[in-house]
């Protein structure tokens, strides 16, 4: 607005309550009229001076407004980016435990595996062991039944002997012996 509509608003603004308030005319609708006029200035110079500062505060509201709307988006992409990590993450560590627990289960049937080959060795070697024990228990008790056997066998014949034999028999034994003896005597020394 120029300069010359601004001093004429503000004369009518000044003038509007002596004019709304003589001139003694009773009429019937220029009564209100001034009162209406009066009211549409104060609007007007009103608007006029708050213009500038509303349009600021609402430019100013509306940057700000818009800068939070900004901000908003950014934090959401960033923790929608976060989200999104830690997703990837936790599928990571899903798999690396997934892993984890086949190796686990390879060691364990590894572990198993060994431990049933010792165990088998173990008892292959007991087994071995037990048959030697028991083979060489029995060659000590066929050895001790022959000796107790021979051992029998030998007083068995001692004492028929001693019943069969009288002392005729036993001078002609002695006689046989000893001519035995003279008769083998030559020929193991011409060997020696």
């Amino acid at each position: 607005m120029s300069a010359a509509v601004r001093i004429a608003l503000a004369l009518l603004f000044v003038a509007s309550p002596a004019w709304a308030s003589g001139g003694g005319e009773e009429g019937g609708g220029e009564g209100l009229m001034w009162p209406i006029v009066n009211f549409l200035l104060l609007v007007g110079v009103l608007f006029f001076l708050t213009r500038k500062p509303i349009q600021a505060y609402f430019a100013d509201r509306r940057k700000a407004i818009s800068d939070d709307l900004e901000k908003s988006a950014e934090m959401q992409r960033q923790a929608e980016e976060r989200h999104a990590k830690w997703q990837r993450r936790l599928v990571e560590i899903e798999r690396e435990l997934e892993e984890i627990r086949r190796l686990g289960r390879e060691r364990a049937d590894a572990e198993r595996e060994q431990i049933l080959a010792d165990a088998r060795e173990s008892a292959t070697r007991i087994e071995r062991t037990a048959r030697a024990a028991v083979d060489q228990e029995l060659r000590r008790a066929r050895e001790k039944l022959r000796d107790e056997a021979s051992e029998l066998a030998i007083e068995l014949a001692a004492g028929l002997l001693g019943e069969r034999v009288n002392d005729a028999d036993r001078d002609r034994l002695v006689d046989e012996f000893i001519a035995r003896v003279e008769q083998q005597g030559p020929a193991t020394r011409r060997e020696n």
